[in-house]
């Protein structure tokens, strides 16, 4: 008998949501990185684990923002966890309980697994030091599962204990999709994890990538973008002195879509100033979250 159902993993920023998709999918098809906020948008990564399609739901992190950029993404997580069969809640090994009493707080309907994610960071002694931590939630939590990327063993423990909690249901795509998710959207996300490579500080947190055209060729994928950013001197910044910053960007953002792609990829970037993009409703509706 199939089953099929969606799964939204969400957490606070930097618990490992996206690198945890990427494992179980064995495929990277999620931004990945190492600073606090990088995920903007949802992404559905398809799953077939034996008889049943577990469909992954990445999310923005969950933080504290007044700024009406992050609001959104915190907007989107939290939508995220409504109609979905299940709800997979993503701690780091290091971090306190806090974060998961404050989940709780929001009363979900569904039912959730608690994954205590980077578990590769502790001894086994701490880590069952922490598992105790969260024993007091037991009532709460259907399963309490370590995870580290770095070991596939946990991997189809996870699968079975999620599979577990999916009703029977015909297969909602094609056993071979990956994901349903607008390849667009991957290659901007893709282009963004450079922007987030290369820069540092707050310069990739100013900016956002515009796709404007895809050709899909037989051996060559070419695409055309923009990175969008707030002020003419951040312009300069992501240029750089004879172009040698954007050309940079550029050799980094190809190797990532080559790898998703698996053929060799052409990619023009422009740089577009946008001053105040963060703080308008309608460019981040229309251009960053498509809901328009």
């Amino acid at each position: 008998m199939q089953k099929a159902g969606f799964i939204s993993v969400i957490g606070r920023t930097n618990a490992g949501k996206s690198s945890l998709i990427n494992a179980l999918l064995g495929e990277k098809l999620t931004l990945v990185s190492h600073k606090q906020n990088a995920t903007r948008r949802k992404v559905n990564a398809i799953i077939m684990h034996e008889n049943t399609q577990l469909i992954f739901i990445d999310t923005p992190g969950l933080h504290k923002s007044q700024k009406l950029f992050n609001q959104k993404l915190i907007e989107i997580a939290l939508k995220s966890i409504e109609g979905v069969d299940l709800i997979l809640f993503v701690v780091s090994a290091k971090d306190s309980t806090k974060d998961y009493e404050e989940f709780l707080s929001l009363s979900c309907k569904a039912p959730h697994i608690l994954i205590l994610n980077k578990v590769d960071l502790l001894s086994n002694e701490a880590l069952l030091a922490k598992m105790n931590e969260y024993a007091k939630f037991s009532s709460h939590f259907k399963a309490l599962i370590p995870f580290s990327n770095k070991h596939k063993s946990y991997k189809k423990a996870l699968l079975d204990e999620a599979s577990k909690y999916l009703p029977q249901h015909p297969y909602y795509y094609d056993e071979d999709l990956l994901t349903n998710t607008n390849e667009k959207e991957l290659y901007k996300d893709f282009i963004l994890e450079a922007l987030f490579e290369n820069f540092s500080d707050e310069l990739p947190y100013c900016c956002e990538v515009a796709v404007q055209s895809v050709k899909d060729k037989q051996d060559l994928l070419c695409i055309e973008a923009f990175i969008i950013t707030d002020t003419a001197s951040h312009k300069s910044m992501l240029i750089g002195k004879e172009g040698q910053s954007i050309k940079r960007l550029g050799l980094n953002a190809r190797k990532i879509l080559e790898n998703f792609a698996q053929k060799k990829v052409m990619l023009k970037l422009l740089v577009q100033v946008k001053k105040s993009w963060q703080k308008d409703e309608d460019f981040l509706k229309k251009v960053v979250f498509h809901e328009i």
